[in-house]
């Protein structure tokens, strides 16, 4: 059996689905690890905290909206070995919010349709996502 001998992170991510089947994708900013890349909103998952409860806490930080443990519905999730530490990305999906989404930390953020997802680049993890969420919509 291979063992891991970086950190293991893992991370909660939503597909916020607006009423027109689009999903909020945000660019990483330019200075931090992986910038300019696109992904789903979300983050780490702080020491003993639940998924759900990142996912609240980020959008909160993130977008400025709020949502509930019943509006976090789990999709699927990806794994992959990056360099420096190992990613386990869990994924789910919201169509329910409070609030109007203006990012907070500078971040460009853009509603897409499934189907043009693949033409934003994205991290290795989240790419896998994908054809869940194009099956889903």
């Amino acid at each position: 059996m291979q063992t891991i001998d970086r950190k293991i992170l893992i991370v909660a991510a939503v597909a916020l689905i607006d009423v027109d089947g689009r999903i909020l994708i945000s660019k990483r900013p330019d200075n931090k690890y992986l910038g300019g890349l696109w992904e789903f909103p979300g983050g780490k998952l702080e020491n003993n905290e639940k998924a759900e409860d990142a996912l609240i806490r980020e959008l909160e930080e993130e977008l400025n909206i709020n949502t509930w443990k019943s509006c976090l519905a789990p999709l699927t999730f990806s794994t992959f070995d990056y360099k420096d530490f190992y990613l386990t990305l869990l994924l789910f999906v919201c169509r329910k919010w409070e609030g109007i989404i203006t990012p907070q930390e500078g971040q460009e953020i853009k509603w897409v349709y499934p189907n043009e997802l693949n033409k934003f680049p994205m991290p290795e993890a989240d790419r896998p996502l994908i054809p869940f969420l194009r099956d889903l919509l």
